[in-house]
C-alpha cells in the first residue's frame, strides 16, 4: 500500500509539473506573438521609443507615442531615430503626434543614431531636444519624387500602352513614357510647396529663420558635429546621454529608468517566409508594380 501510494503521489506531483510547464509555454508564446511592454522597473520612467529603417507607414510609432502619452508614470519619451527618412506624410504624421505628446506636458529627446537624414530630421526637430554622435549623418532637407521610365524598351519589344484619360496630367508619372516639359513644371510646384513645407518645420522647430535655413537645405547631408554647429543639433552624445538628459529635464535621476513596447516577435510560416529572399521579391514587385510614385522625404 506504502509503494501504491507514494506512486500515485509521484504521478499527481509529475502532472502537475507538465501542466505548469505547458502552461508556463504557452504563456511565453503568447508574450511572442502580440507586442508587449518592456520594463526595467516600475515608478516614474522614461519611455524609449525606436524609429528605424525607411518612414513608409507612421502608424507604429504614432500609436506607441499615443500610449506613452497617456501613461502618468511617463514624463519623459526619448526618440531613437536610425532612419535616412521616407514618405512625406508618414514624417509628418509622426511630426504631428510628437507636438501632441508635448502639448500633454511630456518632454521629447531625440536620440539620433547613424542615420537621421531628410524625413529622420523632419520628425526630430518637433522635439524639445535633440541629441547626435559626431558622426551622425543628418541634414538632406529636401523633396525628391521619382519613377522609373521604360519607353526604349517597349519600343524595342512591340509593347505600347493605350492612355484615356480625363485631364492632361491624369497620368503623370506614367512609366511608359518620357515626361513632358509642362508636367515636370506642374511636379514641381508640388515639390516647391512640400519643399516649403519641409524648411518651415526646421525653422519652427529649431528657432531658425526660414532663409537661414533655405542656405543648407539644398539636399546636402552634415556629420552630428556640422549640424550642431549649425544648430540642428543641441548636444552631441549617444543613447544614454539623451536618457540622461530627458531624465534631467523632469527631475529623474540618472540613469533613468525605461520601458519600452517589444515588437511582436514573427513565429508563422509565412512570418519566417516574409524574411526570406520571396518574401522581399514579393514585397518589392508590390511596391513597384502597385504602387503610384510617392513624395519623399528621403536620403539617397
Amino acid at each position: 500500500m506504502s509503494r501504491r501510494r507514494d506512486w500515485t503521489i509521484g504521478v499527481i506531483i509529475g502532472a502537475a509539473f507538465l501542466v505548469f510547464m505547458f502552461m508556463t509555454v504557452a504563456f511565453i508564446w503568447g508574450l511572442s506573438s502580440s507586442d508587449g511592454v518592456e520594463f526595467a522597473s516600475f515608478g516614474k520612467r522614461v519611455a524609449i521609443v525606436e524609429l528605424k529603417g525607411t518612414i513608409s507607414s507612421s502608424e507604429e510609432i504614432v500609436a506607441q507615442l499615443r500610449r506613452f502619452a497617456d501613461d502618468s508614470s511617463i514624463p519623459a519619451v526619448v526618440l531613437r531615430i536610425d532612419s535616412p527618412g521616407g514618405g512625406v506624410a508618414a514624417s509628418q504624421e509622426i511630426y504631428d503626434e510628437i507636438q501632441r505628446v508635448r502639448e500633454k506636458g511630456k518632454k521629447v529627446v531625440v536620440s539620433m543614431g547613424s542615420v537621421a537624414a531628410s524625413g529622420g530630421l523632419y520628425v526630430a526637430v518637433a522635439a524639445d531636444t535633440i541629441v547626435a554622435n559626431p558622426g551622425t549623418l543628418t541634414g538632406s532637407i529636401g523633396v525628391i519624387f521619382e519613377f522609373p521610365t521604360v519607353e526604349r524598351l517597349l519600343e524595342k519589344v512591340g509593347v505600347r500602352f493605350e492612355v484615356v484619360k480625363s485631364g492632361e496630367y491624369k497620368d503623370i508619372g506614367s512609366i511608359a513614357r518620357t515626361m513632358t516639359a509642362k508636367e515636370s513644371e506642374a511636379l514641381q510646384f508640388v515639390i516647391d510647396d512640400t519643399y516649403d513645407q519641409f524648411v518651415e518645420a526646421v525653422a519652427t522647430g529649431r528657432g531658425l529663420e526660414k532663409d537661414s535655413v533655405r542656405k543648407f537645405a539644398d539636399g546636402r547631408i552634415f556629420t552630428g558635429r556640422q549640424a550642431k554647429e549649425m544648430k540642428l543639433v543641441d548636444e552631441l552624445g549617444d543613447l544614454q546621454d539623451a536618457l540622461d538628459i530627458a531624465a534631467r529635464m523632469v527631475g529623474l535621476e540618472s540613469p533613468p529608468k525605461t520601458v519600452k513596447i517589444v515588437p511582436r516577435r514573427r513565429t508563422g510560416v509565412l512570418d519566417l517566409l516574409g524574411r526570406t529572399f520571396v518574401g522581399w521579391l514579393a514585397e518589392y514587385a508590390g511596391e513597384t508594380s502597385g504602387s503610384a510614385p510617392a513624395l519623399q522625404y528621403r536620403y539617397r
